[in-house]
């Protein structure tokens, strides 16, 4: 059955009356504990400052020329460099030197000179750590000790958490045109609370890393069918907006991320705290009912029918028969014969040389926006000043920067909506490493304009790639992006990670892509008032058609919306972060 059939049914029922509002806040109201787990490493994971344990008790401690410091103090002075180090004299008389990944036993014990020169015997740590607790009393690092020759260990955390959000929308959008999507909804919520507990809980790092690794399926699962269960239930007269904004609520998580770590200094308890706030969701979820769509597809027409007369109800509207719409689909323009759906491979985004630089580009698009979105929000802790002011900032940008997408791609269209986003956030990673550090406050400034326009970009993305394409592999081109957009948010830990080399390498990088990107969107097709394309000679004429026919068409954004819907199916689909 063609989705613009169901229309006919929005328009009895109603697009986006009483009944739609109230599954749309319930289930966006679940992308807020997506969000939560997507970005809680960037306090959880966090290596504070060290030193070595010395092998015994201590009675005195040196660092430079001062003395009667504690050793938790001194470890917080200590350059990021393995050049300082603490002097400490054991109770049995024993002098060693402490740095960050190693320590010296020194041989001469009857100086207590901080500057050494005699003979000394190097031993590594295996006594362990003492971490500088000032900021954080715990986290994951401290726990395991993943730092020096364990520190690759702590890089994983999150690069394994997003190769599970990449495994885990692929494999519920399976199970959700398999089972349903009110059963995935629940079970994916549920996994949600439990693998996030789980995870609070872990007695080693690796019981950790793997109730990380399924909690960031479940909550990848939930992002892309919970999309669709939305869409699925929207007219297409509100279906743009609403997709929108329910990126708007994935940035609530980051907020409660960074307001619960600045509350909470111990990284299982804060764990268990952000895992709660998907409870609400769990408790009433077993009241959303199935969709229609899914129903019809599965030929259970009663049950259909009982929803859709539910949603008149609630909405105060004439319901309609669904017999109706059967019969007006059976006798469609092509009689009762099924059309032959054709399936397209990958290699149908290569058409020719027009469409394949077309399709490079729209990944480097994808690329670009999921790099910049993690790096920006992952790097917040460096960029000096209140860390958990930072990271609440750059979440509270990306809420208005939706709404300017929603609006300006209608006024100016969505080729220089995205481009200038993107010029923007290059010239903003720019400005951020020609700050000093002293003047902190500019450089959160201007990550917070970068992150405007990275979030801005981020969320045009996946409307104008469904524009681009024609209708036979529309879905697969959102699809082969999203896929492109979570490697990016793989290799995005690992940017963040480099800023221990040089602390600009993951603005260097994002700054680099954006202005890429930004050229090669200039080079895009315009598609506001264009109808979209069904076959490839039409979305091969969208650049030369498009000064004649922007003047002719009304814009077809609410059309648009529609349709990138109706070719997604949720394997394939899902929010892009």
């Amino acid at each position: 059955m063609g989705s613009r059939h169901f229309e006919w049914i929005y328009d009895h029922v109603g697009h986006f009356g009483r009944f739609q509002r109230v599954l749309y806040f319930i289930c966006a109201f679940q992308n807020i504990s997506c969000g939560i787990h997507y970005l809680a490493s960037v306090f959880m994971g966090v290596t504070p400052r060290h030193v070595c344990r010395p092998p015994g008790n201590v009675s005195l401690v040196v660092f430079h020329n001062h003395t009667n410091w504690s050793l938790e103090d001194t470890g917080a002075l200590l350059s990021l460099g393995q050049k300082d180090y603490v002097m400490v004299q054991l109770q049995n008389g024993e002098i060693w030197e402490l740095s960050r990944c190693s320590r010296n036993k020194r041989e001469n014990t009857s100086s207590l000179d901080y500057e050494y020169t005699g003979s000394k015997k190097e031993f590594p740590c295996v006594d362990g750590y003492i971490y500088n607790q000032n900021t954080w009393k715990s986290t994951a690092v401290t726990q395991w000790n993943l730092v020096c020759d364990r520190k690759w260990l702590a890089m994983l955390i999150q690069p394994l958490f997003m190769f599970g959000v990449l495994l885990g929308s692929v494999t519920f959008g399976y199970f959700s045109d398999r089972l349903g999507r009110r059963v995935v909804l629940w079970a994916t919520s549920s996994g949600m609370f439990l693998f996030g507990i789980a995870a609070a809980f872990a007695v080693d790092y690796y019981t950790f890393m793997a109730a990380r690794f399924f909690l960031a399926m479940v909550a990848s699962g939930y992002l892309v069918v919970g999309f669709v269960y939305v869409m699925e239930f929207i007219g297409m007269k509100s279906r743009t907006w609403a997709s929108v904004h329910l990126h708007s609520f994935f940035a609530v998580g980051t907020l409660l991320v960074a307001l619960t770590g600045y509350l909470v200094r111990t990284w299982w308890l804060y764990q268990m705290i952000l895992s709660t706030v998907t409870v609400p969701f769990i408790l009433c979820c077993w009241v959303l009912p199935e969709t229609p769509f899914w129903l019809l597809s599965e030929g259970r027409y009663e049950e259909a029918q009982k929803i859709v007369d539910i949603m008149a109800k609630w909405n105060r509207t004439s319901s309609c028969k669904l017999s109706e719409l059967l019969s007006l689909d059976l006798q469609g323009p092509v009689g009762n014969s099924p059309t032959e759906v054709q399936k397209h491979s990958l290699s149908h985004l290569f058409y020719n040389w027009n469409i394949a630089t077309r399709t490079l580009t729209v990944w480097l698009i994808w690329f670009t926006g999921s790099l910049g979105f993690y790096s920006f929000s992952l790097n917040s802790v460096n960029l000096g000043g209140n860390e958990y002011l930072n990271l609440f900032l750059l979440g509270v940008v990306e809420i208005p920067a939706y709404t300017f997408v929603c609006i300006a791609m209608d006024k100016v269209g969505r080729r220089t909506v995205l481009a200038y986003s993107l010029f923007c956030s290059a010239l903003t990673c720019g400005v951020v490493m020609v700050i000093p550090h002293k003047h902190y406050i500019l450089g959160v400034v201007a990550a917070m304009v970068g992150k405007f326009a990275i979030g801005a970009a981020f969320g045009l993305i996946y409307l104008y790639t469904a524009e681009l394409y024609p209708t036979i592999v529309r879905s697969l081109a959102v699809g082969s992006g999203s896929m492109v957009c979570r490697l990016a948010s793989i290799l995005a830990p690992f940017s963040v990670d480099l800023s221990s080399v040089w602390i600009f390498i993951p603005q260097l990088f994002v700054g680099t892509l954006a202005f890429l990107s930004g050229v090669l969107t200039l080079k895009l097709p315009e598609t506001l008032g264009k109808q979209l394309a069904t076959t490839w000679e039409e979305a091969a004429k969208l650049e030369s058609e498009n000064e004649s026919n922007s003047s002719k068409l009304l814009p077809t954004t609410n059309n648009s919306g529609l349709e990138k819907t109706e070719a997604i199916t949720p394997r394939d689909s899902g929010l892009g972060e």
